[in-house]
């Protein structure tokens, strides 16, 4: 009987998921005018919500549209939380339907989004900023390895990475303050990237990711752990297998 072969990343539902948590800037595209940036953007089971300026042309076009909505995409950008020399890690496009979300649930959508997602301009909802629902078709996510797309069914059961609120302040103190866990790590790059400046790029719970900068341009590395983590501490057991001392040297805060 063929063993079952072992999940080394998450999927790509999962990834779109993890990266809009991440995202700190998004725009709207609507047919026919400029993107309108967002000031919040939130993606809930099947739609994502956001807000513009309440002002702006895709504000006025969406309370004015017919029912059924009108075709948008969301435009997410991931950015790595580190100064790298490219600091943009994912792109996500979310395409489907914007429709305008009826004045008098405006201040009760604010609400139930702030207690997931206490975001400071949600307060403008009602004043200078409006809610709109994407109603999600499909989405495509696009890194360095490539772009891959998933439908509106797969996004909706997926949930981010269980590490994704974490990951920046990690990422930003390995980088900072593990200078010799990153050297160690370098060990499991090809030859012919380990002469470059090294960083960590990204961690969920099946790995680790390393960002190359080379005189040839950027390359990233992924290094997959030997098991999933489920969590903090099976994290950086994971870690510190990587590295090759299950028992020393271990990162004492993620």
């Amino acid at each position: 009987m063929p063993r079952p072969t072992q999940t080394v990343a998450p999927s790509t539902a999962e990834q779109v998921r993890s990266a809009c948590v991440h995202a700190q800037q998004a725009v709207l595209a609507l047919p026919g005018i400029d993107p309108t940036p967002t000031s919040v953007h939130y993606l809930r089971g099947s739609d994502a919500v956001i807000a513009v300026p309440v002002t702006s042309i895709a504000a006025v076009l969406t309370r004015h549209t017919y029912v059924g909505g009108s075709p948008a995409v969301l435009e997410l950008t991931d950015h790595a939380p580190l100064a790298l020399r490219e600091s943009v890690r994912a792109l996500v496009w979310l395409r489907g339907k914007i429709r305008a979300v009826p004045e008098c649930d405006q201040r009760d959508l604010a609400g139930e989004i702030a207690e997931k997602n206490p975001h400071p301009d949600l307060l403008d909802v009602g004043h200078g900023a409006i809610l709109l629902r994407l109603v999600i078709d499909s989405a495509v996510i696009a890194d360095s390895s490539g772009a891959e797309a998933v439908d509106a069914d797969e996004l909706r059961l997926a949930e981010p990475d269980p590490f994704c609120a974490m990951e920046s302040d990690w990422l930003q103190h390995m980088d900072t303050d593990h200078a010799d866990v990153v050297a160690q790590l370098t060990r499991h790059l090809p030859p012919r990237l380990q002469h470059g400046t090294v960083h960590p790029l990204a961690i969920d719970r099946y790995g680790l990711t390393l960002r190359v900068e080379g005189v040839d341009g950027d390359h990233d590395v992924r290094l997959p752990f030997s098991a999933p983590a489920d969590d903090i501490e099976a994290l950086g057991r994971a870690v510190r297998l990587l590295v090759g001392c299950p028992f020393r040297n271990g990162i004492r805060r993620i």
